[in-house]
């Protein structure tokens, strides 16, 4: 217990001290995930309407691969990222392996299938003849699907909330892309980890009150907005 309360004094510490070392990781931390959590809102999103709202061969196939995608293991995903960014792999010319940019791309990938899938449960449950009725009152598909959008809006910050939620607490894949660089790469699990295999306990658990803390700031933004949109 009293490694537990050293490290909570440690976190308090770093924070108001604000050590430039710690704020350095942390911003690096929101800024990657943050990213990342972006690219995957647009491209889950979008994939997720083309799939709710068309009837194609092999639908149940797709959404049966999105779901599994939701569920996707960092650590392969690291392994592929890191496969296809190697200087001989497919992307090795981009040299961008052990830098932010691979870390966020990994990320982005992890994240996208979990954003696809809850946009198309989102998506799905709206009523199928408010599509109908939209478009019978003149409004073109696109703004037949902006519309949608926003009847679904709630169930949608939940995908925001999911999808940063599943990469900012990463840690696999971010080791393997990103090479936990000082200054450059560590992101705020990296160097819990590091810390933990160190045996400094204390710099461990206050990173991860740190991480935890930033977690419950964002989500406790977006949950307030989705809230503040919620039917009364």
């Amino acid at each position: 217990m009293d490694l537990i309360f050293e490290g909570i004094k440690q976190a308090f510490f770093l924070l108001l001290s604000f050590d430039r070392e710690v704020i350095g990781i942390t911003w690096l931390s929101l800024k990657i995930s943050g990213t990342a959590t972006f690219v995957s809102l647009f491209i889950g999103i979008s994939t997720g309407m083309v799939v709710a709202l068309n009837d194609f061969p092999g639908r149940r196939l797709v959404v049966s691969l999105i779901n599994t995608g939701m569920g996707l293991p960092p650590v392969v995903v690291g392994l592929f990222v890191t496969i296809f960014l190697w200087r001989n792999g497919p992307l090795g010319f981009l040299e961008i392996l052990y830098t932010p940019a691979a870390m966020i791309l990994a990320q982005a990938i992890i994240a996208t299938p979990i954003v696809t899938g809850i946009s198309l449960a989102a998506i799905q449950q709206l009523p199928r003849n408010l599509r109908l009725q939209i478009l019978a009152l003149g409004a073109t598909r696109i703004q037949m699907v902006w519309i949608l959008v926003k009847e679904a809006k709630l169930p949608l910050l939940a995908a925001v909330m999911a999808g940063f939620g599943g990469v900012i607490s990463e840690v696999g894949a971010s080791i393997m892309v990103g090479g936990n660089i000082k200054g450059y790469s560590r992101v705020l699990t990296t160097a819990t980890v590091m810390e933990t295999s160190r045996g400094n306990f204390d710099i461990a658990i206050a990173l991860g009150i740190i991480l935890l803390l930033l977690a419950f700031v964002i989500n406790a933004i977006l949950t307030g907005i989705q809230q503040r949109e919620r039917p009364r």
